[in-house]
């Protein structure tokens, strides 16, 4: 199966007002966002649990990551609400469940073999840094090799200068309305640009974004 699999475009969704699509295991859904292969994937999606859904025991040979966007998503280590960043590393093993419901943002087998580090972070309790311009607030999740993961949050009127984006960037809006010269990007946007593309991003009224870069060349 191929979703979104030629990297070299820009693509845009609208996680909420794409389709949801079943998976193998009862009461678990996914919205898928780019996909190269059939159950074994490289993968990103949002994934949905219905309350009371277990999804079967299973390794992630080449890693998982996810933020916890609604809800609690549970497994044998541990209890994992909304603003939850975990890294799970390659040859990691679980058994993902959740009681009550959750809603996950989730990317598969996207590690190098070499990045071997769990990562938790509560990101509703961790301190934001001083961006790189006034009104801009990160919280790095994850750097290694070229590849870097953080929230960014920006106040209303914030704007970033243009810039490249060197081994491309994906950015998943989680509140407000994210905004660049191609057009305005509400909550539950989700958006990858190519190896070397270039922008000019500005928040209006204020945003909170995912942002991934330096993973796609």
């Amino acid at each position: 199966m191929l979703v979104n699999a030629n990297f070299d475009e820009r693509i845009v969704i609208d996680t909420l007002k794409s389709d949801w699509v079943s998976s193998p295991v009862a009461g678990v859904e996914r919205n898928m966002l780019d996909r190269l292969g059939a159950e074994d994937a490289r993968a990103t999606s949002v994934v949905r649990y219905a309350a009371g859904s277990r999804f079967t025991p299973h390794e992630h040979p080449l890693g998982e990551e996810f933020l916890v966007l609604s809800g609690v998503f549970s497994d044998e280590h541990g209890d994992y609400p909304a603003g939850s960043y975990v890294r799970n590393p390659p040859g990691s093993r679980h058994t993902a469940y959740s009681k009550e419901g959750c809603e996950l943002f989730v990317k598969v087998r996207q590690f190098d073999t070499a990045d071997t580090e769990r990562v938790f972070i509560d990101t509703k309790s961790t301190a934001f840094r001083q961006g790189l311009v006034p009104g801009l607030t990160v919280l790095p999740l994850h750097e290694f090799g070229t590849e870097h993961a953080a929230l960014v949050r920006w106040i209303p009127g914030t704007k970033f200068q243009p810039h490249m984006h060197w081994g491309g960037e994906e950015i998943f809006v989680l509140e407000g309305i994210f905004s660049d010269e191609h057009g305005d990007y509400p909550a539950g946007t989700w958006i990858r640009s190519p190896h070397k593309s270039i922008h000019n991003p500005y928040s209006d009224p204020g945003c909170l974004i995912y942002v991934k870069v330096g993973h796609l060349l």
